[in-house]
């Protein structure tokens, strides 16, 4: 006889063992079922571990520069194999952390695939290939994404990465491609940059963060082509040719054609939601591009199953799927009334150096509603502290209605943006004005002068430009 709980939730990640916790919090029994490890993709091979390269990466770059401070550092036996190492300790950490909320929390954790027999049936198979099956009230489809293939470019994880595989290398290639100039492609052309990669980054639309606002991704731009990483935009890449010791990649930019030579490429190109096998055809659940289609509260058509995180289709970010994953238990224990994430409350982040972050509405927004608006923007060599840590390349910018001065969209770009711009998120949030910001006194010297000082830009009374 199977085991009865009001919660089944398919897939650890951040937004299964969050909504896993939070629905024991609210006195609802749960199951989690996993087949890879507490954290999915997102702890144990995204954002945990490329964030410990990065902040290596970063570490390494300053070492390379300590000559201005009377240090001559030797670097000759660099190992990347031990920061590859150190980025596995971090995440394996952290793993642990969350078995151990998992435990503290009475989750019943299963180790093993899962399919949907029914609406309130999910078949498991645990590591032993043993079969059993759980029947819940409620379930929810937290099973994420994977990286994106891209026809000729099938990952072999040696000479065509995945960000998987880039995570995975103890030994760094000589020359690398990257395509695609989103958060994922400019990260690891950070991080393998720093550490002496030669990297060509190559974006088939014209600009580097397409989804960033338009100002913001030229200037970050040059600040990559000032560290060395060359960039190569409105360009398609062709079926390239694998060798001995490395690969050809044809390249077309509108009539001119051109062949690139390099050790490897990492195809940084998006992912796809995980919603093959799982057994949505057994409750007639059907996929928009992989995507399953939900309507209020995560719920799909079948009333008793919710999805949450990259298999619907909003911004695929752990912290969407976290919030996503609180709503969902929220609304099954009749304890909130929110129907989905606000969109315009969402931050992205993009975390090489210069950093980049951002939420709400951008220019073009704006421009295509026709909704009047003012943009400030103050710079950080305006604030003392940005000076002093050797970090004045960068900017904060503020779009605002032109008539009632609500707060719309921010978007920064320099150090430790994506820390700062929450203190402007919270305001948008609480509804407060430039002018409320503006009034608050700020620590000095900080980065975050940058956000009282283009709070007070709108108003016409910036100190410091």
């Amino acid at each position: 006889m199977s085991k009865k709980y009001d919660i089944a939730i398919i897939g650890a990640g951040p937004g299964g063992y969050v909504a896993g916790i939070r629905a024991r919090q609210l006195g609802l029994s749960v199951a989690l079922i996993e087949k890879y490890r507490p954290g999915g993709v997102c702890l144990n091979w995204g954002c945990i571990p490329s964030k410990s390269l990065i902040h290596s990466a970063d570490t390494y770059r300053k070492v390379l520069k300590t000559d201005k401070w009377g240090l001559k550092i030797d670097t000759t036996a660099f190992e990347y194999s031990k920061v590859h190492a150190e980025s596995r300790v971090v995440a394996e950490t952290l793993s642990k952390g969350v078995q151990g909320l998992i435990r503290r929390n009475k989750i019943d954790y299963y180790d093993a695939s899962a399919r949907i027999s029914s609406k309130d049936t999910i078949d498991i198979t645990d590591t032993n290939k043993k079969k059993s099956s759980i029947t819940a009230k409620n379930i929810i489809i937290a099973t994420g994404s994977s990286p994106r293939e891209i026809p000729g470019y099938a990952f072999d994880g040696s000479r065509i990465l995945s960000s998987t595989d880039m995570l995975s290398l103890t030994k760094l290639p000589k020359k690398l491609a990257i395509l695609g100039a989103g958060a994922i492609g400019v990260e690891f052309a950070f991080v393998a940059n720093a550490f002496g990669v030669e990297v060509i980054l190559i974006e088939m639309l014209p600009r580097v963060l397409p989804n960033e606002d338009s100002e913001l991704a030229e200037e970050f731009k040059k600040q990559l082509e000032s560290q060395g990483i060359q960039i190569i935009l409105s360009t398609k890449a062709g079926t390239p040719t694998i060798k001995k010791d490395g690969l050809t990649i044809p390249l077309t930019s509108g009539n001119k054609q051109s062949v690139l030579e390099v050790d490897s490429v990492l195809v940084g190109v998006g992912r796809v939601p995980n919603t093959n096998d799982i057994g949505l055809e057994n409750v007639d659940l059907e996929t928009d591009k992989g995507y399953i289609p939900v309507g209020d509260y995560y719920q799909t058509k079948v009333p008793s199953i919710f999805a949450i995180g990259d298999v619907v289709n909003t911004p695929a970010l752990a912290h969407v799927a976290s919030k996503e994953g609180e709503m969902v238990v929220e609304h099954i224990a009749g304890k909130s009334s929110e129907t989905g994430v606000d969109l315009d409350l969402i931050p992205s982040a993009v975390y090489s150096e210069p950093q980049v972050a951002s939420f709400g509405k951008k220019e073009r927004d704006l421009e295509q509603s026709k909704r009047p608006y003012t943009k400030k923007i103050f710079p950080y060599r305006g604030a003392g502290k940005s000076i002093a840590v050797g970090a004045s390349e960068g900017f904060v910018k503020i779009l605002t209605d032109e008539q009632t001065n609500e707060i719309l969209g921010c978007h920064v770009m320099g150090k430790e943006a994506t820390e700062i711009i929450h203190s402007l998120l919270l305001a948008k949030q609480s509804e407060l004005l430039p002018e409320d910001i503006a009034k608050m006194i700020h620590a000095h010297p900080t980065i975050s002068e940058t956000v009282l000082e283009v709070s007070k830009s709108v108003g016409g009374s910036a100190i410091h430009i």
